[in-house]
């Protein structure tokens, strides 16, 4: 079994992946979603890191400086995959993630963690991308604390959405910042992988629901 079908059934038996009726933080309505915020035990923390470390070790991306992670479901990842590549790769990688408020006392500032150098080469650890919203808002953020080097973005789940135009997210985030962001897995991987297959004894994904989420997929994403 390939670590990206192990990782979507991992999704759905966290309950992380879900299917159903919401709302993106962009206020599309959409038939399912995935919320990291549902991982809640140090087993489905440590198993999370490795999934996060196999796919930076697999894109290239494990000679970085350090692991950043967006305030607030990037912090917990950003450590879970540092501890992964240490103990699965032998990548001993800084990692630092950033206040919602800056602190006005003791050391100060908005960052948490290993203290960001200029020249430092950076990658981004978060969840999902649905219009670019979130990550947009981190950029400064980098930027203000040291002339750091973003080599990239680990996320997910890439949902294939547009971003505020014609491009997905992700296209998007690549013109305007000039870094590529690497998927665990699409959407379309999702569907491909769990279409009609049981887990643990149920369906998920049945044709209904792939007849959904097909729908969302030709309204909202690019081909």
């Amino acid at each position: 079994m390939s670590y990206k079908k192990e990782f979507i059934e991992f999704m759905v038996r966290s309950g992380v992946l879900t299917f159903g009726d919401f709302t993106t933080k962009s206020g599309r309505k959409t038939p399912y979603f995935v919320n990291t915020g549902n991982y809640k035990t140090g087993a489905q923390a440590a198993r999370l890191g490795e999934f996060y470390a196999k796919s930076i070790m697999e894109n290239g991306k494990g000679d970085v400086d350090a692991l950043f992670g967006p305030a607030y479901k990037g912090i917990p990842l950003s450590v879970a995959t540092a501890i992964a590549l240490s103990n699965e790769f032998d990548k001993d990688l800084n990692y630092c993630f950033n206040r919602k408020e800056e602190k006005d006392h003791g050391e100060g500032g908005s960052m948490v963690g290993y203290k960001l150098q200029d020249g430092d080469k950076v990658l981004i650890v978060e969840d999902v991308i649905t219009a670019g919203t979130a990550v947009r808002e981190v950029f400064p953020t980098l930027k203000g604390a040291a002339d750091v080097q973003i080599e990239g973005l680990i996320i997910s789940v890439d949902r294939m959405e547009r971003g505020q135009g014609d491009k997905t997210a992700i296209q998007e985030i690549e013109t305007e910042f000039g870094i590529k962001t690497y998927p665990i897995v699409t959407v379309r991987e999702i569907i491909d992988t769990i279409h009609n297959v049981e887990i643990d004894g149920k369906v998920y994904i049945d044709d209904a629901m792939k007849a959904r989420m097909e729908a969302y997929l030709a309204e909202y994403c690019v081909k």
